[in-house]
This record gives structure tokens, sequence and C-alpha cells, in this order.
């Protein structure tokens, strides 16, 4: 192992904390430097009259991921964290009366599915068969290791066809023996120019299955007409794990990672803003804390949004106004319209994920991403965690977290002035699904908060107030997103959502393994 080092992390997001966690298994001191008072960045948590919210991410799936870093450090996750699988992952309502449930047993889904269509109950077999082949083929590429050029990602995909290769422990799926020409199949159907919407067409047949499963690609903020249809694995490690809660909240999953964090002897400063990277002939060496105090380290690892990271964390002198222009030119993901409902009565309509589904899921995304409004029909996503944990309302009471997709912030865009009314646009939506049971909603809020994208780019320094980072939506996306390694700052690394592999708690946990691995390797190379 490498010297002792000091590390600076900036910011105290799940990416943040699971790198501090690696590194500090490693032998190195580490220091997490955070301007919120809480840790988790956008994984928080609101308070409120006898209701508790969570903020941010509110699924946990692949579950394996966290597992085997607690099991890095030698210690039980179950310990720290009680995750509880959900039979029902997700409750679909649709305008025209249909209401479809995603159970996590696959043969009670296939049945769900073929009553609308039959043909499309045996389709699903074949659909996860074929994401699952996509899986096996691009997940070590994509998401476990560093992202090179795309001649890096041709040289594993050839090794892959030649050799096949170990499925990651992180993804707890069994491995899968494979021909060569299954092998090769998999690669092509994985650089498939197909979008993710014409792979599912494919499929199915029936228009509320192909929503369904269009739906997936707003997990990393991106349109399904334009994100290729490698991003079908989303929908895959959904159903091969299943969905899961944390009892008590998804913030428990914070209180986890910060409590494993503390034991190991992690530095956590909360309140505590970082107004600058400190870098020295060409070196992240520390950072500028916003009361002007300097903190020296040896390298710098940050947890803040890499585009934002280098517009504002970076001085005048020492950043590439031309790479920072390439980075604002990337499409950022959409941000989203939040709205957290405390009410006086229960709503037994609802599953613990619910989705409302509008009657026109193109004109939502040209919304999104071609006129970057608003949505004026959007699909809707409630969450109500009383389904599975009361202790997250007085009794006889729902927390109610309504999320709304919505463009990323530009020049036109002024939430201050058109929240209210919009507000009042989603609640009216929602009282048109009598099969939600939401008509009276309205009279029963009795505690409220709203987030907005200007909220998100103000708390978190998120990219045009995006949720996700960058979009996906561009076909050569996955090779274009920011690498962990900085390209202009020697000893700067860059860890989260906005980062390699991408948005979502298990990729970016995923992204803090990846960084501390190539901290390790880079240090041994001095």
């Amino acid at each position: 192992m490498s010297a002792t080092k000091h590390i600076l992390i900036v910011g105290a997001g799940i990416g943040g904390l699971t790198t501090a966690i690696r590194l500090a298994l490693q032998g190195h001191r580490v220091s997490i430097f955070e301007r919120q008072p809480r840790v988790g960045g956008k994984l928080n948590l609101i308070e409120m009259d006898g209701f508790s919210f969570d903020t941010g991410p509110s699924l946990i799936t692949m579950p394996a991921v966290f597992r085997e870093l607690f099991q890095a450090a030698n210690r039980r996750l179950e310990e720290y964290l009680d995750l509880v699988p959900l039979d029902l992952t997700c409750r679909y309502f649709y305008p025209d009366g249909l209401i479809l449930n995603a159970w996590r047993d696959t043969e009670q889904l296939i049945k769900e599915f073929a009553q609308v269509n039959p043909q499309d109950g045996e389709a699903l077999e074949k659909f996860i068969s074929y994401s699952r082949m996509i899986f096996d083929a691009a997940a070590d590429p994509f998401l476990y290791h560093s992202l090179g050029n795309p001649l890096d990602v041709l040289q594993t995909f050839i090794r892959y066809v030649q050799q096949g290769h170990p499925v990651e422990p992180s993804t707890g799926q069994n491995g899968h023996e494979t021909s060569i020409w299954e092998r090769l199949r998999a690669v092509m159907a994985a650089l498939s120019p197909t979008t993710l919407d014409q792979c599912v067409r494919g499929f199915f047949q029936d228009r509320h299955l192909r929503q369904l499963f269009d739906r997936y690609a707003t997990y990393n903020g991106s349109s399904p007409y334009q994100v290729a249809s490698v991003y079908s694995i989303i929908p895959y490690v959904e159903m091969a794990d299943g969905g899961w809660y944390p009892r008590g909240g998804m913030y428990e999953l914070a209180r986890a990672l910060k409590r494993l964090a503390g034991e190991l002897g992690v530095g956590i400063e909360t309140n505590c803003a970082v107004s600058r990277i400190l870098v020295e002939h060409g070196e992240a060496r520390g950072a500028v804390l916003a009361d002007g105090s300097v903190i020296r380290s040896d390298l710098v690892v940050a947890n803040s949004d890499v585009v934002t990271t280098h517009r504002e964390l970076l001085s005048p002198a020492v950043r590439t106004e031309r790479y920072v222009r390439h980075l604002e030119q990337l499409e950022p993901s959409c941000s989203g319209f939040v709205l957290l409902l405390g009410t006086d009565k229960q709503y037994p309509h609802l599953a613990h994920h619910n989705i409302f589904f509008s009657d026109n899921y193109k004109a939502e995304f040209e919304d999104l991403f071609e006129r970057k409004i608003p949505q004026r029909t959007p699909t809707m996503y409630v969450c109500a965690t009383t389904r599975t944990d009361p202790t997250q309302a007085p009794e006889g009471c729902e927390n109610l977290f309504v999320l709304v997709n919505a463009p990323y912030l530009t020049e036109k865009s002024n939430w201050e002035q058109e929240a209210p009314a919009y507000r009042e646009r989603i609640l009216d939506l929602l009282t048109t699904y009598p099969e939600g049971g939401l008509s009276d909603l309205r009279e029963h809020i009795i505690c409220e908060s709203m987030i907005t994208p200007a909220d998100l780019q103000q708390r978190y320094g998120a990219n045009a107030g995006s949720i996700y980072g960058l979009s996906s939506n561009d076909r050569m996306a996955p090779f274009t997103r920011p690498g962990n390694r900085s390209k202009t700052i020697k000893k700067l690394y860059f860890v989260g959502g906005s980062t390699h592999p991408g948005g979502g708690v298990p990729l970016v946990m995923l992204s803090g393994k990846i960084v501390a691995g190539l901290i390790e390797e880079d240090l041994a190379q001095h």
C-alpha cells in the first residue's frame, strides 16, 4: 500500500461518503467539507409537523452494491441498515382507467401483463432475457471501471467476446455460460443505434406496457425517444433485484454511511462550504473555505457537480476555458418539481410507489428537451412511504412525495413566478384519476413544502438544476460523460451523479469505488 495521504473531499453526498470510506480503508486520512447542515447531498430529508419526507431518491436497487461496501469494511450491512423488499415495486395509473401492478415476483408480473395482452406476458420473459444479455456485456466497461476512450471500451468488448468475463460481484447476479456468438450478439445489441422506445416496441404490443418501459429512461434524466437501447439494462436491474426501502426512510442510507465513515476516522465538517479548490503547479492541493481558511491536502475529490466545479470552484487562472465551454455544451439531465404534502387522512388506493401516466408521453419529452418548458400534461410520481413504514407520518396521516420531471434551467426559467400556478396544475391533474382516490387531496393537506429546479441549483450546485448531472440522450453519452479523473488538473478526481458511471444511488456508489481505485492506482505509480 502507498504511504498515507491526506485526501480532501468536497461534498458529503452519497458519492463523497462512499469514496471516503474506501479511501479510509486504504489507510488514508480523509476530510470531507459539506456546505449543507446535513450529509447526503440530494438524498436528504425534510421533517415538519410530525411528517418525514425524503427529498431525493426514493427507491433502492442493486442492494449488492451496498452490501459489498460494508463487507469491504468488514461489517454487515444489516447492522447499519434494514432494507425491506417491496412485493409491489410500483403501481401504474393510466388516464383510461387501467391500473397495472409491477410485482416483484416475475411470474406474477407476467400474469399481470398477460391480462392486458396475452402475447405481452410472453414478451416480458424475452425482454428480460435480452436485457440481461446486454447487462452481461455492458456492465463491466460501463459500470465497474473508469471509462477510458472509445478504443478502451472497444478492447473491453473484444476481450468479452473472446473470453467472456466474470460478472462483477456488486451486481449480485450469477454469471451465464455463453458461446462466443452469443457474446458477439450481446455486444452488437449493447452498441445498437436504436432508441429505448424502439427497443421496447420490438417486444411489447400494448401501448400501456410500452409507456411503462419507456419510463425507465427518466431514471437517468433522459428521454426514451433519444436514449440508446443499451439503457434497457435499467428495467432489467430493477426486475432482477427488485425494489427496496430502508426502514426509517431513504435518509437512513446517508446516516449509515456517515456512521461507517466516522468509525473509520473520516472527518466530516457540515455547514462548511468550499469556495475554491486550491491548485498549485497544476495539481489540486487542498481547498479554500468560505471563511477564507485554507485546508491543504495531497489530493482532492470533488463530489460537487462536474460542470459547476470547473465553472465556480476553479479560479480563472487555473481552469481551462475551452474545456469549461465543452462541458457547458453537454446537455444537462432533466430537473424536477417536487411537492411534499402532509395530509390528515390516508389514501388506500396508493401503493408505496405510484406513477400517474399522461396520455401523450412523447409530447412530455418534447416539452422537456426541445421546448424546455414545464410539461403541460405531465406524468406524476407519488411516493407514500407509510405503506411500508407508518412511522413516517402521524397516525392516520399520509406523507406524499410528488415528483414531476421538469426541464433544466435556461435563461427563460422563472420558477419563483411559475411555481404556485404549477402546484395548482399538479393537484388538479391528480384529481382526474378516479382510481387514485385523490379527489379530495386539496382539502386534507395540513402541511407542505415545495422544491423547484432553482432550489436544486441553489442548494446543491446542480448544473442548470439537473437531478442526474448530464442526460444520456446523445448516443455518444457513455463516452462523453466526464470521467472520474480530471483531464486538466492533476490529483483532482470526480465522484457522483454528474460523472461516470452516472446518476442513481447504486451508480453513484460505484463511482466512489472507481475513484478510490484510481487513487490507489495513481499513488502506486509515484
